[in-house]
């Protein structure tokens, strides 16, 4: 018999990632306006850290299709967020990072209907 992990981190890797993703394509959109605001790469630092909680807990009991697209998301959104806090360069890695973690939790999420 096949262990499944609870939804429930499923869903907060869901929405976690979906943030973060509608973060980092809306708020440059932001900037262009007049209100003051700079980009925070902690924000995607706080974002990163809880979709690794989440994806700590999924990858011991999910297939190896899912736990390779979530760990390889996970790192690509790492590599973003370093080089940008560290080497100030911008990479667009979160972006794929960002798709691939919504898609590997929504994978897992589907296989517990199963």
């Amino acid at each position: 018999m096949k262990k499944t992990t609870t939804p429930i981190y499923d869903i907060l890797g869901i929405s976690s990632a979906a943030i973060c993703l509608v973060h980092c394509l809306v708020f440059p959109l932001l900037t262009i306006l007049p209100l003051g605001l700079s980009h925070n790469p902690f924000i995607d630092l706080t974002f990163a850290s809880i979709g690794i909680f989440a994806i700590l807990k999924i990858i011991k009991k999910s297939n190896l299709l899912v736990s390779s697209i979530l760990i390889i998301s996970i790192a690509l959104i790492w590599i973003s967020i370093l080089t940008e806090i560290f080497l100030e360069i911008h990479l667009d890695l979160i972006f794929i990072g960002g798709t691939g973690m919504i898609i590997g939790h929504f994978l897992n999420y589907k296989s517990h209907k199963k």
